[in-house]
């Protein structure tokens, strides 16, 4: 007797959603969102928080759950359940699940300037530091979800020069980001 999931879990896609599939068709995605995992089931607007961090497995065991018990109607493996990527002329200071607070907003407002700065484009609103975040590099053309955390440097410092896969090298990075010329520029003043 083997313990093998009954489930296969995918790529996730570009907002970091792992679709679970069962005999080859959709029964759901999971997600983390500040540190927990969720399911939401396929074709239901619905999701439901599974588990505290390393919670993939179970949030997917519950999936397989729901449709055990007829719960659920699987889709196509290929089928979206998740919104379209919006174009950067119309996307909101927020992400839709992020709380509209005095806080929230003002730490929206501060990264949006940040990935500005850094030649980051969003393409959905923002998300808070540690949830995956679409942007599109405006160095290569590149889009993919990254972290804000990643993204903003610390101490005053700008952040690494590696930004994802496949992108340019550290030189032309620095060449190409303002911010990395001031830092320079303040290290050689304070030396």
């Amino acid at each position: 007797m083997t313990n093998e999931p009954r489930f296969e879990i995918g790529n996730p896609d570009g907002e970091c959603r792992y679709p679970v599939t069962l005999d080859g068709k959709c029964i759901g995605r999971v997600f983390r969102w500040h540190g927990a995992w969720y399911a939401a089931p396929a074709g239901q607007p619905n999701e439901r928080r599974i588990a505290d961090g390393a919670g993939k497995e179970l949030a997917a065991n519950y999936l397989v759950e729901l449709f055990d018990s007829g719960k659920i109607t699987p889709q196509e493996e290929g089928e979206k359940e998740t919104p379209a990527v919006l174009s950067s002329s119309n996307v909101p200071l927020l992400h839709l699940r992020l709380n509209r607070t005095p806080r929230n907003v003002k730490a929206a407002e501060k990264a949006m300037t940040g990935i500005s700065e850094f030649l980051w484009v969003p393409l959905d609103g923002y998300p808070g530091a540690d949830n995956p975040w679409l942007l599109r590099c405006q160095l290569c053309g590149w889009q993919g979800p990254r972290y804000w955390s990643h993204l903003r440097g610390r101490n005053g410092n700008p952040p690494s020069t590696y930004r994802h896969p496949g992108c340019r090298p550290a030189d032309e990075v620095r060449a190409a980001i303002p911010a990395y010329k001031r830092a320079e520029e303040s290290q050689t003043v304070t030396d």
